[in-house]
């Protein structure tokens, strides 16, 4: 129990996440995407980070309220950083369902 509050790695973890997104997609140009096809090529270009998602969430089981924390942290994150209020919405439940239900572990084969 002692731990089930403490968020310092899921704070450190999400603001690398922040701040590896704003050097990838700049506030400015987030405001410019629309539709479909500009989340499929959000998605394509933010695999790494996804990775980096599912990677976090096997390293590091999260109790609910770390993962409550995680998208709350997201959300304002990115608000802070100057990205449209529907860019915000959606990366949040994009990167929430990641560490939520992470990728499955690659067998021998």
């Amino acid at each position: 129990m002692p731990g089930w509050f403490d968020t310092k790695e899921v704070d450190a973890f999400v603001d690398s996440l922040v701040a590896e997104l704003a050097g990838r997609l700049p506030p400015a140009t987030a405001g410019q995407l629309a539709g479909k096809k500009a989340f499929e090529r959000l998605t394509r270009d933010f695999g790494a980070t996804f990775r980096r998602i599912d990677a976090f969430a096997r390293a590091q089981p999260l109790n609910v309220y770390k993962k409550a924390h995680f998208a709350n942290r997201v959300r304002w994150g990115l608000r802070e950083a100057g990205y449209p209020p529907d860019f915000v919405a959606t990366m949040t439940q994009e990167l929430l369902v990641h560490l939520t239900v992470p990728a499955p572990k690659r067998g021998k084969g």
